[in-house]
């Protein structure tokens, strides 16, 4: 039997995860309910965000979000750890940008290396 699982982040902004999202040019949609047709429970999970109509982000309890879908019935073609962890580098990219823009410094160049990191360089005058 096909369910939704869901597996813990650090992700604590909705406005930057949006953000991280769509800089990986997933299509997002914001508090909709998901529900999978092979649960033959029918359960719906309410999320804050999602990715197409089976994978999503909820604000938990301790006010991370975490990423709810159906592992067993994964439609992207990378695996969840993997997708988690570009996401997670999205939201850093996001984040650090901000912050630097926040302190009145202006990104000059941004580069990403065949390792994926990613460098980024900002100057204030």
């Amino acid at each position: 039997m096909s369910h939704f699982s869901t597996i813990k982040t650090k992700l604590k902004s909705k406005t930057k995860l949006v953000e991280a999202l769509q800089l990986l040019q997933y299509d997002v949609t914001e508090d909709v309910m998901l529900e999978n047709p092979l649960d033959h429970e029918h359960k719906q999970w309410k999320v804050d965000v999602a990715v197409g109509d089976d994978i999503g982000f909820r604000l938990n309890k301790e006010g991370v979000y975490e990423l709810v879908s159906d592992i067993q019935t994964w439609k992207l073609p990378i695996p969840p750890k993997r997708f988690l962890e570009k996401i997670t580098q999205s939201y850093a990219k996001v984040s650090v940008v901000d912050a630097v823009q926040q302190q009145g410094f202006t990104v000059v160049t941004e580069s990403k290396s065949v390792d994926n990191t990613i460098e980024i360089v900002a100057e204030k005058w």
